[in-house]
């Protein structure tokens, strides 16, 4: 199960985690450098002995000497005394402002050094943009032959671009970073809608009308009977119709589905109208007090514009309160263009994506929920009644970079 995908993943996971540890062998060579700068500014004192150097009374010592009388030699030294006192006040005060500064000059050296670190290690410890860009366009090319949708793809690209850019570059030594940052990108593509079908099923009013179209051959009429399966294991009571009423062989095969799980079936013969067997199916519900109908419909190419319009006349008719398309992962990126245009006749509440089991692509997958904006609800793994399973994002991640 998508095998080439997981390829073409791989090869980019490898091809990013060389470019990291080049980067990586480049900043270890680089490192030792920073330790040493500025670290002179935390060993200087030499303001306290510049201080002890100024300590000269010569001057007013000389003064004494011009006084004539003893009264004047004592006043000054009085006023020596006290010149002295206000010297020595104010030596310390300037040796307390010098010590203040000093460690304000240190803190902001430090923090200048730290700032500097930062600023030079960032661009350092990224990888070049264009080397980047030149792997994105690798992993681009890889994942359109994976059958990837242009718009998943320009999502992954910039969602791995962006994690990876603003991801401290210490983190990247971890050797399953780059496998983190795909799983990532991926899983946000794949949880665009959320939506929970049995809650759904279980609060709205009855009977719900769930209404299946598709192309043909993509396995509308076997999902349909998985689901009937599902929820006769809840509890739930179902109908179906068999409006697929071009294909003789199609009343058939959904007749015997309905036999195997005892669903109540309503049918017309073939080339009847289908809109028609949708209401019979419908009032049959509303009579017996049935909680589903199953509608089946006619699978016909997107293109078939006759087919497309009574499709909608259907719609109008049953007025489903929920309407699924079915499509065949196998199909790759032709899925995803069903799909769209099914949405924008009728209006597409939900996807079953069948035989993803066999897919080794995986293109499909990944594309058909977020290029139409509409939940993925159930995938097909199996031709078993069993065979279908909620889908989980998570189950799809570890599918995809699983071993």
């Amino acid at each position: 199960m998508f095998k080439f995908l997981k390829k073409k993943l791989k090869i980019f996971e490898k091809k990013l985690e060389e470019e990291i540890d080049a980067e990586l062998e480049k900043e270890v060579i680089k490192e030792p450098e920073p330790k040493i700068v500025e670290e002179k500014p935390l060993a200087v004192e030499k303001p306290k002995e510049k201080p002890k150097k100024e300590e000269k009374p010569a001057k007013p010592v000389e003064e004494k000497k011009i006084l004539p009388t003893r009264k004047r030699a004592r006043k000054a030294k009085k006023e020596i005394s006290k010149e002295k006192k206000e010297r020595e006040e104010q030596i310390d005060k300037q040796i307390e402002e010098s010590i203040e500064t000093e460690l304000k000059r240190i803190v902001q050296t430090r923090k200048s050094i730290e700032e500097a670190v930062k600023v030079d290690k960032k661009p350092s410890r990224t990888i070049d943009e264009k080397k980047l860009d030149g792997l994105l366009w690798d992993l681009e090319m890889g994942l359109l032959e994976s059958d990837v949708a242009y718009s998943v793809i320009d999502s992954i690209k910039k969602d791995v671009k962006e994690e990876i850019k603003n991801t401290p570059f210490a983190r990247l030594r971890s050797g399953d970073f780059v496998e983190t940052v795909l799983k990532n990108a991926i899983s946000h593509v794949l949880t665009t809608n959320d939506f929970d079908f049995n809650k759904y099923i279980e609060k709205s009013k009855k009977p719900v009308v769930i209404m299946f179209i598709g192309v043909n051959g993509t396995g509308k009429t076997l999902s349909i009977a998985k689901i009937a399966h599902m929820l006769l294991k809840q509890g739930k009571t179902c109908v179906m119709a068999a409006g697929d009423t071009f294909r003789a062989g199609a009343i058939e095969q959904l007749t015997i589905h309905a036999d195997n799980l005892g669903v109540k079936i309503v049918k017309h013969g073939h080339g009847s109208d289908p809109a028609a067997v949708a209401y019979d199916a419908i009032e049959h519900a509303k009579a017996k007090h049935k909680d589903v109908v199953l509608l089946d419909t006619a699978g016909r190419m997107q293109t078939n514009y006759n087919l497309m319009d009574e499709m909608a006349k259907i719609k109008r008719v049953a007025k489903p309160d929920l309407i699924i398309f079915v499509g065949d992962a196998l199909s790759g990126n032709d899925a995803v263009e069903q799909a769209k245009r099914f949405n924008e006749v009728v209006g597409i509440d939900g996807v079953i994506l069948t035989k993803v089991d066999t897919d080794a692509k995986g293109g499909s997958s990944l594309s058909i929920a977020y290029t139409i904006g509409k939940p993925l609800l159930f995938i097909g793994v199996g031709q078993k009644y069993d065979d279908q399973i909620p889908f989980d994002p998570e189950w799809m991640v570890e599918n995809i970079f699983g071993k």
